[in-house]
């Protein structure tokens, strides 16, 4: 199940034992998990969630909402909105980032060619974009 859903061993059990999934049937004799369609569905739409970094408690909730059909889907879009606007605020303080990456490589090729005044116009650039991203990390 671990090479199917991508999920390594610990994270199947953990799943299980915080009640995110299902409890797993378990062998006769072996004693060891036993999985079914049913386990793989389940746990391929968990795997989902875990890759596109929802919590453990919005996993929860999903789960749970999904199990209400109509009723739960008003509180999965509200959630998938949500979770999409947070993204989309991680991709912006990510690219923040790069482009502060990208400057600093500048600043320092402009040392390396003794080009002083490069460097002094590109570094006044990063120290603006490194106060940029600090001010959004704080809010």
């Amino acid at each position: 199940m671990s090479a199917l859903t991508g999920l390594p061993a610990s994270t199947l059990r953990y799943y299980e034992t915080i009640g995110l999934i299902e409890p797993v049937g378990r062998g006769a004799s072996s004693g060891h998990r036993v999985y079914d369609e049913t386990d793989l569905d389940r746990l391929t739409g968990v795997a989902c969630l875990a890759a596109i970094g929802l919590s453990i408690d919005d996993m929860r909730a999903y789960v749970a909402n999904s199990r209400l059909g109509r009723e739960g889907a008003g509180e999965q879009i509200d959630m998938l909105i949500d979770h999409a606007e947070r993204l989309a605020r991680e991709a912006e303080n990510l690219e923040l980032r790069r482009a502060y990456v990208a400057l600093k490589t500048d600043y320092w090729r402009a040392v390396s060619a003794g080009d002083e005044a490069r460097a002094e116009e590109v570094g006044a650039q990063a120290h603006t974009l490194a106060d940029q991203i600090r001010s959004r990390e704080n809010h």
